[in-house]
């Protein structure tokens, strides 16, 4: 496998969305440009908050989570990435809080984020790590559930899961994605 060349981190843009379970994704990228060195800043062309480290871009699309495949699109046409060395991290709903999973491809699972970039990209074919948040038990408390800052507990949980992805950053930067699931996907305690 390729190494990837984009991280992208779903979230929506603004003071009053950083605290909320949606921003996950932001919250890794945000960890990773400081790990990087690396500074995020605006690029209106790119639609986001951008970084880069040599071959490797990272993106905070600033358009809403609905609309992140526009960012994602334009960035990866631009710089020539390919779907196949993108990987895109996000709220899952479907996993508890702190479960991580690395996939290749797949569905969207409704994510409203993962469906507009698999439309733009014209492919399901990226990586998602995929970073539990829980479910509110009932469908219709979804997007409030997701608008909303974690309890301390799952808080807990959740930076727990940004932790071991930055562990595991080694193994993804070389494109040892078999190797990142091996550490990634164990039971934590």
């Amino acid at each position: 496998m390729p190494p990837p060349r984009l991280i992208v981190g779903l979230g929506n843009p603004g003071p009053e969305h950083a605290d909320n379970r949606h921003n996950i994704g932001f919250w890794l990228v945000d960890q990773l440009a400081r790990r990087l060195q690396v500074p995020l800043v605006p690029q209106s062309k790119f639609y986001g908050r951008v970084a880069r480290q040599g071959e490797l871009w990272l993106l905070q699309p600033t358009t809403y989570m609905n609309l992140s495949g526009q960012a994602v699109a334009t960035l990866a046409r631009f710089y020539k990435i390919s779907a196949e060395e993108i990987l895109v991290v996000h709220d899952d709903l479907d996993l508890p809080p702190g479960t991580i999973r690395l996939k290749d491809g797949g569905g969207t699972g409704g994510h409203n984020g993962l469906k507009d970039i698999q439309a733009r990209l014209a492919t399901p074919a990226f990586w998602r790590l995929r970073l539990g948040i829980g479910h509110p038990g009932e469908r219709h408390e979804v997007a409030n559930y997701v608008l909303k800052a974690p309890r301390r507990e799952e808080l807990d949980q959740l930076e727990r899961a940004i932790d071991r992805c930055l562990l595991s950053w080694p193994l993804l930067a070389v494109g040892d994605y078999s190797g990142a699931q091996r550490q990634l996907h164990l039971k934590t305690v």
